[in-house]
């Protein structure tokens, strides 16, 4: 894989296992290929820290502004503007992370449905993407998102786990789809893997969702069991492999979609 051509979209950077090493975690992601990072937003607190994040590291880190389902219970009407001022703000690219989870309910399912729509209409106001997550939730996310997906500025399926019929659903709305290392897991996996060929190439992208989904398949692995940004060389090979494609058709397609998707500008000047 060349050096600087991926991006990885997804990933949680404010999290606390990061907090003490982070120059080395960044250093290390370039070192690995990786040029660009979006940093996830799951509440306004981590929202605000990915924007914090992204202003001290122009055009290498971005962020999101959302909040995530397991934390929907806690937006409310007050909440909405403040969301909306952080994802105005320049290096803030996409609205989210924001959808429906079902598989562990943290929240009430009426509030997550509440809070998806009201994000749906910030990321309209605010002319930005959507970043998405979905889980055990197919038809009701299906459902909300159909009605704004016609005037969204595009959005992605965040961390795709699903199979080819998901697969279908969500190309239909026009998402992209991004994946991570839940593509290395033969056991958990392999409906993911079987429909990783049938994206087309100008919708995928990848992504580590670090610090979580370590790839099962690395090795070796860090003793911390910690998921990384430089770890996303690991994913690109094994989504091209599954493609049948080059590592560098991959990474030359994967980087293009992501800065098409997101507006990013170039990592550097030159």
């Amino acid at each position: 894989m060349s050096m600087s051509t991926l991006i990885d979209i997804g990933a949680n950077l404010t999290h606390e296992s990061f907090a003490r090493d982070l120059d080395a975690i960044l250093a290390r992601a370039a070192a690995a290929g990786v040029a660009q990072m979006i940093v996830t937003g799951a509440d306004l607190e981590s929202s605000r820290r990915a924007a914090q994040l992204a202003a001290l590291h122009p055009r290498v880190l971005h962020a999101t502004a959302g909040v995530h389902p397991h934390h929907a219970a806690g937006f409310d009407p007050a909440n909405r503007q403040e969301l909306y001022d952080l994802s105005a703000l320049a290096q803030t690219v996409a609205v989210g992370e924001c959808g429906l989870d079902y598989f562990r309910d943290l929240s009430p399912r009426e509030s997550q449905r509440r809070a998806f729509v009201a994000q749906l209409e910030i990321a309209l106001q605010a002319g930005k993407p959507v970043f998405l997550h979905e889980r055990d939730a197919h038809a009701d996310f299906v459902a909300i998102l159909q009605d704004f997906a016609p005037r969204l500025a595009g959005g992605v399926a965040h961390c795709f786990t699903g199979g080819a019929r998901e697969l279908e659903r969500y190309l239909a709305l026009g998402l992209s789809i991004g994946v991570t290392g839940w593509v290395c897991d033969e056991r958990r996996g392999m409906a993911l893997r079987e429909a990783v060929p049938l994206i087309p190439a100008d919708r995928l992208m990848i992504e580590t969702d670090a610090p979580y989904l370590l790839p099962r398949d690395l090795s070796p692995k860090p003793a911390s069991r910690r998921n990384e940004p430089a770890f996303l060389a690991h994913i690109a090979r094994a989504v091209a492999a599954l493609r049948g494609e080059s590592e560098a058709d991959l990474a030359v397609n994967s980087t293009r979609n992501a800065r098409r998707l997101f507006a990013l500008p170039a990592p550097t000047d030159s």
